[in-house]
């Protein structure tokens, strides 16, 4: 050291230089650790310092949207929030695929562009991305290296630091928290504060957060694109590939999903080899399913999750797993095995009472764990509760169960979900007695379902899976839903033909149903085909003398009585159906009792006036011998036989029994059953019959305004009450 004073040594590396003045005893210790883990204030080995984000000036999304449809009320909240003042946070929500990002790219666009104001883009999605950002952040609003350092090293606080710089920002900005899916992070740190000098834009999956119930913040719910949006996505990206309209089809099938919108209008965009137009589109994702769609990723960022439908799911059932829900992806994977029409919470409720065990599903999904399950797949928006005809349902987006559906494994696992889904399909359908409006109504919320499974049914679980879905079929026949019958009887009757065979007993009986819902839908020729074959097929195979196959002749009796010439033959179809059942099944069997009370119907259409009497009278009198009181077969004895004295003129004989029908008939079934509005045309033409005219026609014009609506005008039925109508009316 000089006179002077000054240091004349250099420290390199580790080494140190220390100056003083007089006699000092100086000793030194060296100590020397990694780089990054020295201890400060004599601690232990620090955390190793936080890589810095890339940016927090500009969206980190990739590929921004280039026009964001529809949105227009959010985008108008959102508009006002970054024009005011400051002081909001804005919690913006919804599933994976739906837009989130993009709105919050639009936003930012807008206060950057519009508002003057600082953009901030945070990615929220893990703790190490927050803590990065928002200390860039904080950086960018002012804070010097040396507190940067501090905050990183853990000798200071870092959430505070970054809100002191936010909140002494020399201009208002917008600070997007963008992917915040674990609410957590957010409320560990403190790191979500108001602030009067900005807004926050908060984008997450998560829809239920005590986070979100704060002062000051705002949620808002994002949902699917209208139609006509999603439509418009598609020709904005792909203008040349096909009609409005085509791209409506291709729209509708995606499930208007923004993300899936995206890839489809990208894909066929940028074909090179292919040309696909979006018919041809919208038929490959018929065959194929949505995976197709990811093609679409391609050139974008494909690889990340967030960019694909196939996985941008699956981020969130990660989740639900390292919060101890894996159980989450198995009722998941179930709901899948369904449609994504809502599924009644009631189809659920076997399972978590134990009644029904899911045998063999992985991860495995015991009763208790159900209800766990449930919850978070609604609090990471993967299903939603909703309202159908009263009833409590939760719903899942098509696109997301048919990505889940593709990721079951093969074998064991598939059968096993299978399997667990057409027991809970099954426990859910009505009594089979039932035939009230309420049990309409559940069958036709469960008959989507019923289609959806036969997708699963594959090797030795097949037969149990279509025999339920055929089940729903009749059951839904025998509330008279029967245009809902035909709809479904068709599908299910093709792939029970395909995975059984077409003489299948299971086969067979569902296409015995579809052959009855043809006839009750006016189309009487096609019946009688669709029941002959299913006729010979059981002779065939069951012989002339087994129930199923006398259920066939009383099948094939009903369309050949409405065809011109056909009613002998009716009557001997319907007679042998009669003795075969009375050895078969025996004198007191319900269902000989009901083909006994057809007969009733033919009788009087071909001039055998004496025997109906006596055959009514003693058919009522077996009905309220051996069956309980309004059993079905009983009202229907009862009903035709007031027909019967209809068709032959005796009108007296025929007004109190026409009018105990409808009372019985009503008060079992319901306003509106195809039986009860029989009835009520029975009462009519009884007192048209009578001459009471002015009664009869107000009850005409009820049973038309009913059948219309729910036959369709061209009906025969509807087409016969019209004429009635004028008829009556002249």
């Amino acid at each position: 050291m000089g006179d002077g004073g000054a240091v004349e040594g250099r420290a390199s590396g580790q080494g140190r230089v220390f100056q003083t003045t007089g006699e000092q005893y100086i000793e030194e210790h060296h100590h020397h650790y990694a780089p990054g883990t020295a201890p400060l204030l004599g601690g232990g080995p620090v955390r190793a310092a936080v890589t810095a984000a890339d940016s927090v000036r500009v969206p980190l999304v990739g590929r921004p949207p280039g026009i964001l449809r529809n949105r227009e009320e959010l985008r108008g909240t959102l508009s006002a929030a970054i024009a005011g003042p400051g002081g909001e946070i804005h919690v913006v929500h919804g599933m994976g695929g739906l837009g989130k990002t993009a709105v919050a790219h639009w936003l930012f666009t807008q206060a950057v562009r519009e508002h003057g104001r600082a953009g901030l883009w945070v990615n929220a999605s893990d703790r190490v991305s927050l803590r990065a950002g928002m200390l860039a952040v904080a950086g960018d609003r002012g804070a010097t290296t040396g507190e940067l350092a501090a905050a990183a090293s853990g000798q200071r606080a870092a959430a505070d630091l970054v809100w002191h710089y936010l909140d002494h920002s020399s201009e208002p900005w917008l600070l997007v928290l963008d992917n915040a899916d674990d609410p957590a992070i957010l409320e560990e740190g403190g790191w979500l504060r108001t602030s009067p000098l900005g807004t926050v834009l908060v984008t997450t999956r998560i829809a239920n957060s005590p986070l979100w119930r704060a002062p000051g913040v705002s949620r808002h719910t994002l949902g699917l694109l209208p139609l006509h949006d999603a439509a418009q996505v598609l020709c904005d990206l792909a203008p040349d590939a096909g009609t409005p309209e085509e791209a409506r089809k291709v729209a509708e099938r995606l499930g208007r999903l923004p993300l899936a919108l995206t890839l489809a209008g990208s894909h066929l965009a940028h074909q090179l080899l292919e040309s696909w137009t979006m018919d041809e589109y919208e038929r490959k994702l018929t065959e194929e399913s949505t995976a197709i769609v990811d093609q679409g990723a391609a050139g974008r960022g494909g690889g990340q999750s967030r960019q694909l439908v196939s996985r941008t799911w699956q981020l969130s059932l990660d989740a639900l797993a390292d919060q101890g829900l894996p159980e989450a992806t198995s009722l998941l994977r179930l709901l899948s095995c369904w449609s994504a029409d809502p599924v009644p919470l009631t189809m659920l409720m076997p399972a978590a009472r134990g009644e029904v065990h899911l045998t063999g599903v992985e991860p495995a999904l015991p009763a208790d764990r159900l209800e766990p399950a449930l919850r978070g797949l609604l609090d990471h928006s993967l299903i939603e509760l909703v309202q159908l005809r009263g009833t409590r349902c939760v719903s899942a987006h098509g696109v997301l169960l048919d990505s889940v559906a593709g990721g079951v494994p093969d074998g064991q696992q598939r059968a096993a979900l299978g399997l667990a889904a057409a027991r809970l399909l099954s426990a859910a359908l009505p009594d089979p007695d039932d035939t009230s409006e309420e049990a309409r109504a559940a069958l036709a919320m469960l008959a989507a379902h019923a289609v959806a499974l036969l997708r699963v049914a594959s090797g030795e679980v097949s037969e149990e899976i279509v025999r339920v879905s055929a089940l729903v079929v009749r059951r839904m026949y025998e509330t008279g839903d029967w245009s809902g019958t035909l709809a479904l009887a068709e599908r299910v009757a093709e792939r029970a033909g395909q995975l059984l065979g077409a003489e299948h007993a299971v086969t067979l009986d569902t296409r015995y149903v579809l052959g009855q819902a043809v006839h009750r839908m006016g189309r009487y020729a096609e019946a009688e085909v669709i029941h002959r074959q299913v006729l010979e097929a059981r002779e065939r195979v069951l012989g002339p003398d087994h129930p199923d196959t006398l259920r066939s002749c009383l099948g094939l009796r009903y369309p050949l009585e409405q065809l011109d010439g056909r009613r002998e033959e009716a009557e001997r179809l319907n007679r042998r159906a009669i003795e075969g059942q009375r050895r078969v099944l025996g004198e007191d069997s319900a269902e000989t009792l009901y083909s006994r009370a057809c007969l009733l119907e033919v009788l009087p259409q071909i001039g055998k006036a004496e025997e109906f009497d006596a055959e009514a009278r003693a058919l009522v009198e077996d009905c309220e011998r051996y069956l309980p009181p309004d059993h079905l077969t009983t009202l229907m004895a009862r009903h035709l036989h007031g027909y019967g004295l209809l068709l032959l003129g005796r009108y007296e004989e025929a007004e109190p029994l026409a009018r105990r029908t409808l009372a019985d008939r009503r008060r079992v079934q319901g306003p509106e059953n195809p039986f009860v509005l029989s009835a009520l045309a029975g009462v009519a033409r009884v007192l048209q019959g009578l001459g009471r005219t002015d009664e009869a026609l107000p009850l005409l014009e009820q049973l038309i305004e009913i059948r219309d609506r729910t036959l369709g005008p061209e009906h025969p039925l509807v087409v016969e009450l019209r004429e009635w109508l004028t008829e009556w009316q002249r």
